[in-house]
């Protein structure tokens, strides 16, 4: 388990090369270039430029015809040996320029905005301004760290007007290439709406909402002293590689392979000892085809009983196979209609936080790109419907929900502990939904320009984390309404009341070492059931990589890595957990399963062919 202060962090000025200048060219003197005078001026513009006079800012370098294009000499340095004990920065170029680029229209004819930052001669380093990049600056050191090109990159501007500026451009061009539209206040308007001024300028928002919702927070426990990490392995029984997690509250959990389920039992120290094998090898022959690999498997019926959701080609599914886990036996095949017709569900979820506890439940959520309702396995009275008694399979029940005309492009869901539901999309949008309506969401949140490809929501509904490629963001729902009573975004309309979002990230060096499968996915809070329980964690899979934050100091807004920070605020403080092969699923084990000296249950790692258990506490 590593942390994630890696050796790109090494302060560039105490290498021999930063310090070996070229006789003519020195980083710490004025630049040299036409029209000085208007560039020193400009740069005194910048060294008092805040998030409102940015537009004024690009007029002044529009009449300057410096936009975007810098001449300056920087120093580009790019990092070798990976995460050995050998790995340093070499200096690739010392006399680097830099440029955005507006490609546009090069290979196309589409005329949206399409930057590129260009570094050095050839050039050496030309990569589309977007989140791929992954960069991070250092104002400390007037750096700019990214991944570009299978490599990590440095740029070390000679002056911190010149640092400035990068940032400037660089926060422009993002804009624009996300969004297409361009970096004024008209386009943020356009992008974002009126209420949501604090995503559009997260640099002037204010954090008392974050604030408010650290009070509310108890004080972390403190870890043991010692150093040790346990770790337990259970291998994937019979050489069936592992796809997916079922998590159990209970005595057991479930490795979900492409012939069957493998029981393994849940233990304080995690997961350990192999059960019974669940091998399923045909189906009933009622939804058109066999069992094949589950994407999806979902305990319920106080986890005596297993939904298992095979989607075909098309990610999509048209019925979930009905597993007895107690019996080890296949008992239904249940098939999505609606008004007599057969339909496809994308995703199924569990009612609430908690329904897999229930022992007689019998509905769960189902998702689509237009559609979110609840299916029932009782008939339209809500009878029991029989099944398993002939060749056809049974039908579920619509009991509530809505189908939307177009437009909506939904992609995953999860639900609170009372049952709203919170559903991200293509467009990365996410949007909340009571308890009590599934027809028009109370809150919708503006997409950042990235899919929400998985979410995930607290049990209490006042924070929620979307996954998307190349980074995590975390969303708080608390508002105070005209009378000061606080709500979430589930039961009300927040308004213009709502707080900038927070974004987790990895270092561009770690987005490099995680491997070539370097995506986000599968980002989760740990898993409490109970009101008054506070979780205490998040953790994604990427590559090879579980990354673990700790929640509490994600939402302190003196958290050191927020300092100095320009645009959304984001958090690269988090500890890895580095396997040898690409993850398929990192998940907290219930709180329940935590010891009298560890503030939190263990940790779950899935590859392929392995499944490990860590004991975090003693790593914060």
């Amino acid at each position: 388990m590593g942390g994630a202060h890696s050796r790109e962090d090494i302060d560039l000025t105490s290498s021999d090369e930063e310090e070996d200048y070229d006789e003519d060219y020195d980083a710490r003197s004025p630049i040299s270039e036409p029209a000085a005078s208007a560039g020193q001026r400009d740069d005194d513009l910048l060294r008092t430029a805040t998030p409102a006079s940015l537009e004024a800012i690009d007029a002044k370098l529009r009449s300057l015809d410096l936009k975007y294009q810098r001449q300056t000499a920087a120093k580009l340095y790019r990092h070798v040996g990976g995460a050995s004990p050998s790995a340093h920065w070499v200096l690739d170029d010392r006399r680097a320029t830099y440029a955005f680029v507006d490609k546009a229209g090069d290979d196309d004819d589409d005329a949206s905005p399409r930057w590129f930052l260009e570094v050095g001669s050839g050039p050496r380093v030309s990569a589309r301004v977007d989140s791929a990049l992954q960069l991070k600056t250092n104002p400390a050191q007037r750096r700019a760290d990214f991944a570009a090109g299978g490599s990590v990159w440095a740029l070390r501007l000679p002056t911190d007007a010149e640092f400035r500026r990068f940032r400037v451009d660089y926060e422009r061009c993002l804009f624009e290439n996300t969004y297409g539209v361009e970096a004024t206040d008209e386009g943020r308007k356009e992008v974002f709406g009126a209420d949501f001024t604090a995503w559009a300028r997260p640099d002037e928002a204010d954090d008392a909402v974050w604030a408010d919702a650290e009070e509310s927070l108890t004080a972390p426990i403190a870890a043991p002293a010692r150093d040790l990490l346990e770790e337990f392995e259970e291998e994937a029984g019979d050489g069936d590689s592992i796809q997916s997690l079922a998590l159990g509250a209970l005595d057991n959990s479930f490795l979900v392979g492409g012939a069957g389920i493998q029981v393994v039992r849940n233990f304080r120290h995690g997961l350990h000892g192999k059960g019974a094998s669940v091998r399923i090898s045909g189906g009933r022959g009622g939804i058109g085809s066999a069992y094949s690999t589950p994407k999806k498997a979902l305990l319920m019926r106080g986890e005596t009983n297993m939904l298992l959701m095979s989607p075909g080609e098309a990610l999509h599914s048209n019925g979930v196979h009905h597993l007895d886990i107690e019996t080890g036996k296949v008992v239904a095949e249940w098939r999505f209609e609606k008004d007599g017709t057969d339909i496809a569900m994308r995703a199924i979820a569990n009612d609430s936080k908690g329904a897999q506890l229930e022992p007689s439940g019998s509905t769960f959520l189902g998702l689509d790109d237009n559609r979110l309702c609840r299916w029932d396995m009782r008939d339209a009275r809500g009878r029991v419907q029989t099944i398993g008694s002939s060749s056809e399979s049974p039908v579920l029940n619509w009991s509530q929900g809505h189908q939307f005309s177009r437009g909506t492009n939904f992609q995953c869901f999860a639900s609170t502990g009372d049952g709203s539901i919170v559903v991200g999309s293509v467009d990365g949008k996410i949007r909340l939904y009571s308890k009590s309506s599934m027809r028009m969401a109370k809150t919708a949140f503006p997409g950042l320009g990235s899919p929400i490809t998985h979410v995930d929501v607290t049990y209490d509904g006042k924070w929620i984390l979307g996954t998307t490629d190349t980074y995590l963001i975390l969303i708080c729902t608390v508002f105070k309404d005209k009378d000061g009573k606080e709500k979430t975004g589930f039961s009300g309309r927040m308004g213009n009341r709502i707080a900038a979002p927070r974004l987790l990230k990895l270092t561009p060096l770690d987005s490099i070492l995680a491997g070539t499968d370097n995506k986000f996915h599968g980002g989760q809070f740990s898993w409490v059931t109970e009101n008054g329980k506070q979780e205490k964690h998040l953790v994604a899979t990427v590559g090879k990589f579980s990354v673990i934050w700790n929640f509490q100091q994600v939402k302190d807004s003196n958290h050191e890595c927020y300092r100095d920070q320009q645009g959304l605020k984001s958090c690269y403080c988090y500890k890895v957990v580095l396997k040898d092969e690409s993850i398929v699923d990192s998940r907290f084990m219930h709180e329940k399963f935590a010891t009298s000296d560890s503030p939190e249950a263990p940790l779950v790692v899935a590859t392929p062919m392995k499944v490990s258990s860590f004991s975090i506490a003693n790593r914060r």
